[in-house]
């Protein structure tokens, strides 16, 4: 109760100041500007957080599914949560987006952009999605790199199978691989699979008994997510998920 008859004290201030505004000598007008700007920045942030957490699929809430008897699952920030800025152009090789991911290429055009968008349709399972949008592209090749939580590495065995699961959109059709990567010590054990089209729900396995990982040396590891000829192409990565599971005993 005394929260809502303060919001309604303020609401009447700033309903006097608005009137005042048109009246005011300027030296006032100028210090109400920078006082109702700052204000602003902070209800703005507030509907725009309320915004993507009430919109269908609800933010932060969405199930992701997982093969049976898996340990471990996990959806990156761009596709569960709002992240700022929204949207990179001109993307320089490296470029961070979001908390986990990093654009690499060795285009010198640099004829890319990124944008995370909402996913509002009855078959969306995530909350956002990610664009990318290539145009004149010179290069030899272009990736997504998503650094993996923590959590992916605790007990990470040669006995465990890793799965990549994606929902991509593609204008025209394109090569789309995934990579594993596993750093232990000074080596870093890779295991690269194909997804079978450049359209549609798409998965692909990573068999980690393939690998001469040292289960004790552990350090990080990292998936990528390669696209092949991206020249004048537009990708939309409605849902990227991981899991892992153990192999089962023979």
């Amino acid at each position: 109760m005394l929260s809502l008859l303060t919001d309604r004290r303020a609401l009447r201030r700033w309903t006097r100041a608005a009137r005042a505004s048109e009246t005011i000598d300027p030296v006032r007008l100028k210090d109400l500007r920078a006082r109702a700007r700052k204000l602003a920045r902070r209800v703005n942030r507030v509907i725009q957080i309320a915004d993507g957490r009430l919109q269908l699929p609800l933010a932060g809430q969405a199930a992701i599914r997982k093969p049976m008897h898996a340990d471990w699952a996990w959806r990156p920030d761009i596709w569960s949560v709002p992240v700022h800025p929204h949207g990179v152009a001109a993307i320089e090789t490296k470029t961070g987006f979001g908390q986990e991911a990093k654009v690499f290429h060795d285009c010198s055009l640099n004829e890319l952009s990124l944008r995370q968008i909402r996913n509002t349709r009855a078959k969306d399972i995530a909350p956002f999605g990610l664009r990318l949008d290539v145009f004149r592209f010179s290069g030899s090749f272009l990736s997504l790199v998503l650094d993996l939580p923590e959590e992916a590495s605790e007990g990470l065995g040669r006995r465990h199978i890793i799965r990549l699961d994606i929902r991509v959109e593609t204008e025209s059709p394109l090569e789309i691989f995934g990579r594993l990567n596993i750093r232990h010590g000074p080596n870093v054990e890779q295991v690269v699979r194909e997804f079978d089209a450049a359209s549609g729900e798409q998965s692909v396995e990573f068999d980690v008994a393939a690998t001469l990982l040292n289960e004790r040396r552990i350090e990080r590891a990292w998936v990528d997510l390669i696209f092949e000829g991206p020249d004048m192409n537009q990708i939309t990565l409605r849902d990227v998920t991981l899991s892992r599971r153990p192999r089962a005993e023979v």
